[in-house]
């Protein structure tokens, strides 16, 4: 029950906009394939404030003519907020989240409120 408790108090302190290392965190995904898995473990590793394209994604887990193979896998995420799906985005926009577009768009901003995608997939910040 104490690990539930500290994994509710996270997710209560990053949907406030608070930065919360979701990586110590455990997620089983022994019931995906292994190239499900490759993915979502890639995925792990984009910093908070970050994103990358589909495309970008395909290619870090050595398929990269698997776009679409990317984003079923990414649909198949059994904990999106500790596996940080949000942060994988399309060429020319936010592309699907399984909580929607809008909630996809709400996190992004959370973390970092000037994000857009570039042509590098890198996040960039708007000149203050």
């Amino acid at each position: 029950m104490k690990g539930r408790l500290k994994i509710n108090d996270d997710l209560v302190k990053y949907l406030s906009g608070g930065l919360v290392d979701f990586s110590k965190y455990d997620v089983d995904l022994q019931h995906l394939t292994p190239f499900q898995q490759a993915v979502l473990n890639e995925v792990r590793k984009i910093p908070y404030g970050k994103t990358i394209t589909y495309a970008e994604l395909a290619e870090r887990v050595r398929r990269p003519n698997a776009v679409r193979a990317v984003g079923n896998a990414l649909g198949k995420n059994p904990a999106p907020l500790v596996i940080p799906c949000h942060r994988v985005v399309a060429k020319n926009g936010p592309g699907g989240f399984s909580f929607g577009a809008k909630a996809k768009e709400r996190l992004l901003n959370l973390e970092s409120p000037s994000w857009r995608v570039s042509s590098t997939s890198a996040r960039r910040r708007s000149p203050r």
